[in-house]
């Protein structure tokens, strides 16, 4: 049962993987930019960034950083892992 007006806070990790390009790391890079004015925590790591916060800021916030990658960098791959237990 889910409580209405209940904010949940969830964590997602994410990887991105810009394909076709030798410049990967700025695509990464430019597009992790985006979370700068939005409501999510993050921390970025060497082979992920995790960010952290109500579920709905979360979900744009990886919807913002997929738009950016593809509209910089072409094809891209990006692997989530989401979960409510680390909140």
């Amino acid at each position: 049962m889910i409580n209405k007006g209940v904010i949940f806070i969830i964590t997602a990790e994410v990887a991105l993987y810009p394909l076709k390009t030798s410049n990967a790391s700025d695509i990464i890079n430019k597009s992790i930019s985006v979370l700068k004015n939005s409501n999510v925590e993050y921390t970025v790591g060497s082979m992920k960034t995790t960010l952290r916060g109500n579920e709905p800021d979360v979900f744009s916030g990886l919807q913002a950083i997929f738009s950016e990658a593809k509209k910089i960098g072409g094809e891209i791959d990006m692997v989530v892992t989401i979960g409510n237990a680390h909140g």
